[in-house]
């Protein structure tokens, strides 16, 4: 969540980390403000809101530098005001500073400040950590070792940036969990949150690790560990399209990434089936790993554990292989019961979500396996898993996820795949399944269609007061997904669940104006969901099916049939059908004038607890 931004060079600063904020507003904020230098003092300027209302406030005087920093926040320790909007000042303002995460010691340090004669401006914790770095300045050393020696007395997940009125031609950044990147140019370096801050100024960027303080100037970056100890700085170069971080001529984000999956799918693949038609997947473990591996547990929040749910399906039907699915915010607490000889996957976007990292931490203590399935490269997630599977789905930036699933779920696929493959599962014919994988780009596409279709559906239904999404095997998971879709952008109640579970109470919420969307993609057990289509026709509710091409039995049953391709392998249509649901929950919000790409009180990167 939150975004940080930084820049030092020859261009206007206070320009510059605007636009960085404004391509990192997909993750979430309630207040911005922006820090830089004028004739020697650091100026501060923040407000509560979106960031036009930042803007406004630039716009009224002219603002000029060459070294600023900037912050858009969500609130976590005191409310969206401009009070706790960052940057905060140290008690003697010769320094700013900007932060992302939590200091979970921030109440101890400031009961110590105020026994000192501090006075605090905000409800922050932010501000406390501030102070503490002002105290370690005061001693007269160097910005980056204030920053550094503060570090040791904070205790937390944060990034945090800080810049001083003395040292003014530095920005000095630390981390500890919450990521940062810092951007390499030619006369000029930057930081910021997340790489599509950085593109459009510079191709070259360093994934900052953990427990280190950075320091860029114009000409330098330079980094340490929190012992002081020099540490390499090592750029990578992104080659990511920049008109990926942007629209592309769509409404919105939500919609543009929708329209995305098609090409997804072909990524998600890339590089990952031979000639052959096996599957190779070098990033894994060797060979006879496998062979060893007696149960799996995937670990995720949100879209990424529906997502692995899809996994648990196909790992205990092709592989008979038990698998349990957790959320990640609760594996924990439950103290798993955890084989030595099993194997976690971790399954996030950002790769920086914060209770999936505690989770994969835990493993780590345990001496368990560890399999990331993440989107960013050099992501927390990414790097601390013993091994990881990139989803190669490019940057989403809606905060609601789209293309995101459906990559995680091609990648859990092609790894049950290639399992099967390595232990020769009898009965398992990996070439026709992956044959069937390298058509979903073309039946995705072909799902697209289905736009216009849904629009009307969704303007006929755009003021019901529930909507129920169900579904049995692969059909109950993705109808999960799809829920979450409809409540996360249009605020609209929904109701979950495997359709068998209707008679055991959630039977009694529909009445007339209630919607139900049914995903009847499998074959097998179409006669069943039929059954329970009708039992909430019979008490007035309106029918919606998700099924496939070839199924003639489904209208019967239904106000409304939605048709995705028919697939050899059921799961694979299943998938599919998550296509119209996003569309369905796109057109919703947009009818009804809901903010889509950044919905309320949720942000894309949860980086706290």
């Amino acid at each position: 969540m939150c975004g940080i931004a930084g820049y030092v060079g020859p261009r206007n600063a206070v320009e510059i980390v605007y636009d960085q904020l404004k391509r990192l507003e997909y993750r979430g904020y309630d207040s911005a403000g922006v820090a830089y230098l004028d004739n020697g003092h650091i100026e501060v300027v923040k407000r509560a809101g979106k960031l036009n209302e930042l803007h406004k406030l630039l716009e009224q005087t002219p603002r000029k530098s060459e070294l600023a920093i900037a912050h858009s926040r969500w609130a976590t320790h005191g409310g969206p005001t401009d009070a706790n909007a960052h940057p905060h000042y140290d008690a003697y303002e010769r320094i700013a500073m900007i932060h992302n995460g939590i200091i979970e010691n921030y109440l101890d340090l400031r009961e110590e400040l105020i026994a000192k004669g501090h006075k605090f401006r905000s409800q922050t914790d932010t501000e406390v950590a501030a102070h503490v770095i002002g105290e370690e300045y005061e001693k007269g050393v160097p910005i980056e070792e204030a920053v550094r020696k503060a570090c040791l007395r904070l205790r937390g997940a944060y990034a945090l940036v800080v810049i001083s009125n003395v040292e003014q031609e530095k920005i000095v950044a630390a981390r500890n969990a919450s990521p940062l990147v810092l951007g390499v140019g030619e006369g000029e370096n930057m930081l910021a949150s997340d790489i599509p801050a950085l593109l459009p100024y510079t191709r070259e960027v360093v994934i900052m690790e953990e427990d280190c303080v950075a320091t860029i100037t114009r000409t330098s970056v330079s980094i340490v560990d929190l012992d002081g100890r020099e540490q390499p700085v090592k750029p990578i170069h992104i080659d990511w399209d920049i008109t990926s971080a942007e629209r592309g001529g769509y409404e919105h984000f939500m919609l543009k990434e929708i329209h995305e999956q098609p090409q997804v799918i072909r990524q998600a693949l890339a590089g990952r089936i031979d000639e052959k038609g096996r599957v190779r997947l070098e990033q894994v473990f060797n060979e006879h790993v496998w062979t060893e591996i007696d149960r799996v547990n995937i670990i995720a929040c949100g879209t990424a554990y529906h997502a692995g749910l899809m996994g648990k399906h196909l790992f205990e039907k092709i592989l008979r292989l038990p698998t349990d699915v957790y959320h990640s915010s609760e594996f924990r607490y439950g103290d798993p019961v955890l084989s030595p000889r099993s194997l976690a996957i971790f399954v996030s976007q950002s790769g920086e979500t914060a209770d999936t990292l505690a989770a994969l931490r835990l493993c780590k203590q345990r001496r368990i396996r560890t399999l990331g399935v993440v989107n960013v490269i050099g992501s927390s997630i990414a790097r601390e898993c013993d091994k990881t599977i990139f989803t190669q789905a490019g940057p989403e930036i809606s905060v609601a996820s789209t293309k995101a699933y459906t990559a995680q779920v091609i990648v859990l696929s092609l790894l049950a795949l290639y399992i099967a493959q390595v232990q020769e599962m009898p009965g398992v014919r990996v070439d026709e399944a992956v044959a069937e994988l390298t058509k979903l780009a073309e039946r995705a596409e072909t799902c697209m269609e289905l736009e216009e279709q849904m629009k009307g559906i969704a303007d006929m239904y755009r003021n019901m007061p529930l909507c129920f999404f169900l579904g049995r095997g692969a059909d109950a998971h993705v109808a999960l997904e799809g829920a979450l879709k409809l409540k996360e952008i249009a605020y609209i109640p929904t109701q979950e669940s495997p359709a068998g579970e209707m008679k055991h109470g959630p039977l009694a919420l529909v009445q007339p104006g209630v919607v139900a969307m049914f995903g009847a993609t499998e074959p097998d057990l179409r006669d069943k969901v039929v059954s329970n289509m009708q039992e909430v026709k019979a008490r007035g509710g309106t029918i919606i099916a998700v099924t496939t091409d070839d199924d003639t039995v489904t209208s019967r049953a239904s106000d409304d049939v939605i048709r995705v391709p028919t697939c050899v392998y059921p799961f694979m249509s299943a998938l599919l059908s998550i296509i119209p649901m996003q569309f369905f929950a796109y057109h919703v919000a947009r009818l009804n004038g809901c903010e889509i790409d950044q919905p309320r009180n949720l942000a894309k990167s949860v980086t706290v607890e």
